[in-house]
């Protein structure tokens, strides 16, 4: 399979993590959740334009790397739908003043412009993977999903052992997010169509580390397989929409 660090990885470095055992496939889990993680028009723009064109009205945009990545992203959606998974998103909202932002803010002169305060079109999901009603939406001010968040509550109710991560970016909320998982113990696995970011460089070096160390990354190909020999309904004791879907379909 070919991966998305290929052509930046030195032949030292595979000799190095091959010799040390690193990169081992760590597997997908039993009862998988889909995390989207804040693929809104702040990070996406709202039309495919290059990055630094994107940036000039929505300063965190991804420009094309984000709408690339968009219909990867709706498809494993509607492969986990099909068999009732939870599926749970998050987004960034904050105050206008940013004091939520903590020292976050220190880090762009362009902390003040005001395309994502609350209520604005930025913090939206993008219509194409929009949420629908009964999924799970969390709202966080920090990278990780699950800083200062009620989302590992939430899995462990749902009894999820594991996540299919997805959204941007790579090197910033999905990297935050999948270390947090991890340290939680929940596997992770992350489809690499699936997740973007502004910066190429950023974007592989991030996935790289991640699949070495923390988290298995595939492409997107593989997990759909792997959701598609899913047994349908295992969230429908614990996941009310999807004995609802289920109610509604028998």
């Amino acid at each position: 399979m070919a991966m998305p660090w290929d052509d930046i990885i030195s032949d030292t470095d595979r000799e190095i993590f091959e010799v040390a055992g690193w990169g081992r496939r760590a597997g997908f889990g039993e009862r998988p959740a889909l995390l989207v993680i804040d693929v809104n028009y702040n990070f996406c723009g709202d039309k495919s334009v290059s990055a630094v064109e994107s940036i000039k009205k929505w300063r965190y945009a991804c420009g094309p790397h984000s709408w690339d990545s968009v219909p990867a992203i709706a498809r494993v959606i509607a492969a986990g739908r099909a068999k009732r998974l939870p599926v749970i998103y998050t987004t960034n909202p904050r105050r206008p003043d940013g004091f939520d932002l903590g020292v976050w803010t220190l880090k762009s002169h362009r902390s003040d412009d005001v395309v994502d305060v609350a209520g604005h079109v930025g913090n939206d999901i993008v219509d194409e993977i929009a949420p629908e009603p009964g999924d799970l939406f969390i709202e966080k001010c920090k990278p990780s999903a699950f800083f200062g968040t009620t989302l590992v509550s939430h899995l462990n109710n749902l009894r999820a052992d594991s996540l299919i991560m997805m959204g941007t970016t790579t090197s910033g909320c999905v990297r935050a997010s999948a270390v947090d998982a991890l340290s939680y113990d929940l596997k992770v696995t992350i489809p690499h169509e699936t997740v973007f970011d502004r910066g190429a460089l950023s974007h592989k070096v991030s996935l790289l580390d991640l699949h070495m160390k923390y988290v298995d990354v595939t492409d997107t190909a593989e997990v759909l397989d792997y959701l598609s020999g899913l047994e349908a309904g295992i969230f429908d004791d614990v996941w009310p929409p999807a004995a609802r879907a289920a109610g509604a379909t028998s």
